[in-house]
């Protein structure tokens, strides 16, 4: 009776591996080309936060050296790099944004004096 059940478990946990390693894959021009769309749209989404933290006096001191970064790395041609790098500097600039809004009424306390 426990080797049935044994076998049962060995038997499920196999299928349940081999189902979950089983994967669709893309034409590899449609992939580049989604890719390539990818990578300037999340550039465009990173300036347009950096712009409005700059708005605020918010902009984090990395974001232009990140999008720099970007755009060097869409003309290579690495778009998964240019992406990771326009996502992680839009990130910066929505918590720049953020930062700049939630410390705009912060007074110095009276006991700090320079």
């Amino acid at each position: 009776m426990q080797k049935q059940i044994f076998a049962r478990v060995i038997f499920a946990s196999a299928l349940l591996a081999l189902v979950g390693c089983a994967t669709a894959s893309a034409p590899q021009g449609d992939m580049a080309a989604g890719t390539a769309a990818e990578a300037k749209a999340a550039i465009a989404a990173a300036d347009k936060a950096r712009k409005k933290a700059a708005g605020v006096e918010g902009e984090w001191r990395d974001i232009g050296k990140m999008l720099k970064k970007a755009k060097k790395a869409v003309e290579k041609g690495d778009y998964a790099k240019a992406t990771k790098l326009a996502k992680k500097a839009k990130r910066q600039g929505e918590l720049g944004y953020q930062q700049a809004v939630s410390q705009k009424e912060l007074k110095m306390p009276s006991y700090l004096k320079y």
